[in-house]
């Protein structure tokens, strides 16, 4: 009785791993069929190259640079923001904070990842952006900038809570022996304890990275949907995310070439989280067993 219930979990949690592979098949396949059919009409060198996108404008051009410099640009913002808030959290949790505080104030900071978007990127258009427009004037009430802070606000749970994990990973021998060496807290810290968790703080950097530019509410809401070729973060843009979201919500009509450009920004937004995660996977497989 026992064996026939472990093969019946056995079975059971093969179906569950095998229903996510198919899920991520059915998603590809969709995304590649109908952005096949949108190249079809589109060449690919127009797309990649072409700085202009308005394919819902009568002089329609289909250049996703507009869209990837968004994009990238709201998510430089939020990594300038979350990567050192969310390292210093990491090294007090792990160098400083005693075990008590460690564990009530680390879920705590974990619930940030709880918010709903939406909540995000109302409090980018209501409280963020008029407070910058008070030291920034001139700046437009859509812009990347604020909605790269509250991006970077949202992803620092990421970067903390793997980093802090990655820094107490680290061997006491080599803080005992930097100690020994005459280093102080801050330079064993620093010096030793960083350095050595390294891959684990690159992985969530990566891991964080991928997140800020899949998002969408943040971004939809504050950040405008203007899609422009520009690095100036105090105008509004339109992120890859925020157009699909323009698209789906609109009057274009399916089967449209019009209809189909969100399939090719999805894959391009695909392809871009996909090498990110498969960069995260191999420096953490890498690096596991680096300092064991």
């Amino acid at each position: 009785m026992v064996r026939k219930n472990e093969i019946f979990i056995e079975k059971f949690l093969q179906l569950s791993a095998f229903i996510t592979i198919l899920t991520t098949i059915g998603i590809v396949l969709v995304l590649a069929i109908e952005a096949f059919k949108f190249f079809a009409d589109v060449s690919v060198f127009e797309f990649l190259t072409d700085t202009e996108w308005t394919p819902l404008f009568t002089n329609k051009h289909y250049g996703i640079m507009p869209l990837l410099s968004g994009t990238l640009l709201t998510s430089f913002i939020a990594i300038l923001v979350a990567l050192p808030v969310g390292l210093s959290i990491a090294i007090y949790l792990s160098e400083y904070a005693p075990n008590g505080f460690r564990s009530y104030i680390k879920p705590s900071l974990e619930l940030l990842a709880a918010v709903p978007t939406v909540v995000y990127g109302f409090f980018a258009l209501t409280v963020v952006t008029p407070f910058l427009q008070k030291l920034i004037p001139g700046m437009s009430g859509f812009n990347s900038l604020s909605a790269g802070i509250v991006m970077g606000i949202m992803i620092i749970p990421i970067i903390s809570s793997l980093s802090e994990d990655a820094l107490r990973a680290v061997p006491r021998s080599l803080r005992e022996a930097s100690y020994g060496m005459g280093a102080t807290r801050l330079q064993t810290a620093v010096r030793v304890a960083v350095p050595a968790a390294s891959s684990g703080i690159v992985v969530s950097v990566i891991l964080a990275v991928s997140r800020a530019i899949g998002e969408t509410m943040i971004v939809a809401i504050a950040a405008g949907q203007q899609p422009r070729l520009t690095a100036n973060p105090l105008v509004p843009v339109e992120t890859l995310t925020a157009y699909i979201v323009q698209v789906s919500l609109g009057d274009v009509q399916h089967n449209s070439i019009e209809y189909r450009t969100i399939f090719a920004a999805g894959i391009t937004l695909f392809i871009f989280t996909f090498l990110l995660n498969t960069l995260s996977h191999w420096l953490k497989n890498k690096y596991r067993e680096r300092y064991e």
